[in-house]
């Protein structure tokens, strides 16, 4: 007989997830595609997508992310980052399905901003997000109980990311904070310094960082980490006090690969690139670089960078290649020498893509994402407070 049997434990849901035998309905980790897929080999999968799109007419709208494939990016009615295209779908009411070629916690703002009677789909479940799942509803609850017992708590406006869940946009309304991105990260921070003498940054701590000090002429001693997976978030409440950014422990497992090396390295193999890299890199790689900013950004600027310019990007590769293909003037690498995906975001195939067009044509809606009433009560104050910022 077991211990476990003698003393009649039951595994917790949470000792379940983290052995890999449960998911967690309540994060961005994904769960099993239901239906049977087509096979990535099918030769017909263009003509498939393409017939399903037509059967569905203005019924469907179709969002494509910046970092999708190319073979999704084709069927897609518009693309974007992730705000971008929730408020491309709120702006067409008349399409019943929005389909979003991205990840999770996108479609979910998706739901969030458009009406009740379009539905958002997302094609494959399992496309989630690494920096997204760092945060949790519960731990950053307990964040806040940390904030109150240090005497903060009071004085602290939360910030969140886009990139986060519903979950985590709720608690950010309810307490008083506004959402950003990755372009109007530093107008955010503004306000909230408005509003009260800190900031709790959730989830990624390199934009909030490199926001903060780069842009604002904070130091990086005025900023603390705070790691749910230490007792009390690993800092003392002298530490909390003294601190006016309380940055969460979360990163972009894309963004966060990019090393300073990287950055020397493509300087000595290209004389006079210009390195171009997004905010959600680490504090050095942003430092070394000539220019940092969004995805949006980073499209604006080799469209206008001269013929015969050298470029390294550090973002995601899907969004590099199809930067490299669009701009032949120009030559533009991958700013690490080892490829990388965002391997989440491109759970998103052709294959799914058929399976969930060919599906709602046929009248059956699947992967549907819905957001509670509660939550997306709270989510969307927050997300109301970003659109009215100055």
């Amino acid at each position: 007989m077991t211990t476990t049997e003698t003393l009649d434990v039951q595994p917790s849901p949470l000792a379940l997830l983290l052995l890999g035998r449960e998911s967690d309905p309540r994060s961005e980790r994904g769960v099993d595609c239901p239906g049977d897929l087509p096979a990535p080999s099918d030769p017909d999968l263009v003509e498939r997508a393409r017939a399903a799109k037509a059967r569905l007419g203005g019924r469907v709208f179709i969002l494509g992310h910046h970092y999708q494939r190319d073979e999704v990016i084709e069927f897609a009615d518009v693309t974007g980052d992730s705000f971008k295209l929730a408020r491309d779908a709120a702006a067409r009411p008349e399409a019943e399905y929005i389909v979003f070629c991205g990840v999770h916690f996108m479609a979910e703002s998706a739901d969030i901003l458009t009406s009740d009677r379009q539905q958002v789909i997302l094609p494959d479940l399992a496309a989630g997000c690494s920096m997204a799942d760092m945060a949790t509803a519960e731990q950053v609850a307990e964040c806040w109980d940390v904030l109150a017992d240090a005497g903060v708590a009071d004085a602290t406006v939360p910030v969140s990311y886009m990139n986060s869940s519903a979950d985590i946009k709720a608690f950010t309304g309810r307490h008083g904070g506004t959402i950003c991105t990755s372009s109007n990260a530093r107008r955010a921070l503004e306000w909230a310094f408005s509003q009260g003498q800190k900031v709790l940054f959730l989830p990624d701590q390199h934009l909030g960082r490199n926001t903060a000090v780069r842009e604002m002429g904070f130091s990086l001693d005025d900023c603390v980490l705070y790691n749910p997976h230490k007792p009390g978030g690993g800092v003392t409440a002298a530490e909390l006090r003294a601190a006016k950014m309380i940055l969460w422990r979360g990163h972009c497992s894309v963004h966060g690969r990019f090393s300073l090396d990287s950055v020397e390295d493509v300087r000595a193999r290209i004389p006079g690139v210009n390195v171009l890299v997004h905010p959600e890199c680490k504090h050095e790689v942003v430092t070394a670089a000539d220019q940092v900013g969004s995805t949006e950004y980073i499209i604006k600027a080799l469209e206008a960078a001269p013929a015969g310019s050298s470029w390294a990007i550090g973002t995601e590769l899907n969004l590099v290649r199809r930067l490299a293909k669009a701009h032949p003037d120009k030559q533009i690498v991958f700013l690490d020498k080892t490829v990388c995906f965002c391997s989440t975001m491109n759970r998103i195939d052709l294959p799914h893509l058929v399976w969930a067009l060919e599906s709602l044509a046929d009248g059956k809606v699947v992967n549907r994402i819905q957001v509670d009433a509660e939550t997306e009560h709270f989510a969307k104050l927050a997300l109301e407070r970003m659109l009215a910022l100055p």
